[in-house]
């Protein structure tokens, strides 16, 4: 079966604010403090959403996280009513607050890993939820994701769900911002790329300016977990001078589909051998491995860091080539904008088109196209069984725009997230989006 890639993207939260919570990822830290925009940040997701299902492709939704977090203000000590909690978290911690009103799920390449049916040996889908052990604000996401990820593939004969590895930096994972795959046809099987930033239980070579968030452990964990045939498996090491350039996940330096491999020169620690082994195992599946990488004289890792080049979605359309779907930055930047034409201009390159989004309420909070979204490779049995109600249509997306401009404000800082009628707005919203998105009881709104 030749299968599909749908790419469930998510929501952006009503509290998403500029706190510069992301050690390691630059934009974060470079605009902590400044006034966000949720409703601009939310209706310019929404509108990549909308392009890419009207180019064809599956795209599906997955809904904010429930901010801000008062049950763990609660249980960290906080009483009164909820706005006496607010405040005091705001007198107390302006950062405390602001963490725990993180918008932070709306990366949802950050959710989950996902193996698809073709390469687990029990022929069903599965899904990792990321234990996001590295950032407090990110660590307390799991939950709720779990959640809302049953609510979204909820047929058990076709999906399993697997709980987010142990609360520990030993099993540090970030999902599918470090994880990638490779086959012929989606619903062929394929190759898994797992990327490690360091080692837990064996010395190793780490980065030294921020911090690794993937082990190998954990990465090791997941494919156990997803019954994958080590044949079928790669585990490589990102790059620690690329770490500590601001390439905090492997998506910020490297994207794949099907067999071609878009990367920088400096992604991987000893990145011939791990070239070697993802062709030799590709060429036993009877594939040939495609690799474009881009040699660091052309763009520099800083290039590719302030115009998240490889951050980008790497799609196929329906004449076999594929397409880059880019964050505007990278038309901005002089090195990257000449790689890119002459890329396409290519007689016979895989890539021959590139579209633009502008998603910069995102970018300047770390996150570009492929943040925002969670790929799932599915059969057509597979993709009958979503809740269709949160996959991508005309109407759906009328309705959720309409949805946002009724709820989500224009402006926010972080004082304004004490304000007692943003939680009430909050509340409302969420409540509504349930019955948009067919949801079910997934938030609990008692305080």
């Amino acid at each position: 079966m030749s299968g599909i890639e749908a790419n469930f993207d998510g929501l952006v939260g009503m509290t998403h604010n500029y706190a510069g919570l992301s050690i390691g990822n630059e934009a974060a830290m470079n605009h902590k403090g400044q006034e966000s925009n949720p409703r601009k940040a939310a209706l310019q997701g929404l509108m990549k959403m909308k392009a890419l299902s009207d180019m064809g492709l599956v795209q599906g939704v997955l809904p904010p996280q429930q901010r801000p977090n008062l049950p763990v203000l609660r249980q960290l000590g906080f009483t009164g009513s909820d706005e006496q909690v607010l405040n005091k978290t705001l007198r107390y911690s302006p950062s405390l607050l602001s963490s725990l009103s993180s918008a932070s799920s709306m990366w949802t390449a950050n959710a989950a890993t996902v193996s698809p049916s073709a390469d687990s040996a029990d022929r069903r889908v599965h899904f990792t939820v990321a234990n996001l052990s590295n950032k407090v604000h990110r660590s307390l996401e799991s939950t709720f994701t779990s959640q809302a990820l049953k609510a979204t593939f909820p047929d058990k004969d076709r999906f399993v769900h697997h709980d987010p590895l142990p609360q520990h930096a030993d099993w540090g994972d970030e999902g599918a911002a470090n994880h990638n795959r490779f086959c012929g046809e989606y619903g062929e099987a394929g190759i898994q790329l797992f990327v490690y930033g360091r080692k837990s239980l064996q010395e190793g070579v780490e980065p030294k300016r921020y911090p690794a968030r993937q082990t190998l452990e954990a990465s090791q964990a997941v494919a156990r977990l997803h019954q994958l045939d080590e044949e079928k498996t790669v585990f490589a090491q990102q790059n620690p001078v690329a770490i500590d350039s601001g390439v905090f996940h492997n998506d910020v330096i490297s994207v794949s589909n099907r067999n071609v491999f878009f990367h920088h020169q400096h992604a991987f620690l000893n990145q011939q051998s791990v070239m070697d082994e993802l062709r030799q195992k590709m060429e036993r599946l009877g594939q040939t491995l495609i690799a474009l990488e881009v040699p660091a004289e052309q763009v520099t890792i800083q290039d590719a860091v302030e115009s998240y080049l490889f951050n980008s979605q790497l799609l196929s359309q329906p004449d076999g080539k594929m397409m880059l779907v880019l964050p505007e930055e990278c038309r901005q930047n002089r090195n990257v904008s000449d790689y890119l034409q002459a890329l396409v201009s290519e007689a016979n390159a895989p890539i021959n088109k590139l579209h633009f989004f502008d998603l910069r309420e995102s970018m300047h909070n770390g996150g570009g196209p492929a943040c925002l979204r969670l790929r799932v490779a599915l059969t057509e049995t597979e993709l009958a069984a979503v809740n269709p109600a949160t996959l991508m249509t005309a109407e759906l997306y009328q309705r959720l725009t309409t949805w946002v401009e009724r709820y989500y404000r224009d402006s926010l800082y972080v004082a304004d997230l004490a304000d007692p009628q943003l939680l009430r707005e909050v509340y409302e919203a969420l409540d509504e989006l349930t019955q948009i998105l067919k949801l079910g009881s997934i938030y609990d709104f008692q305080r």
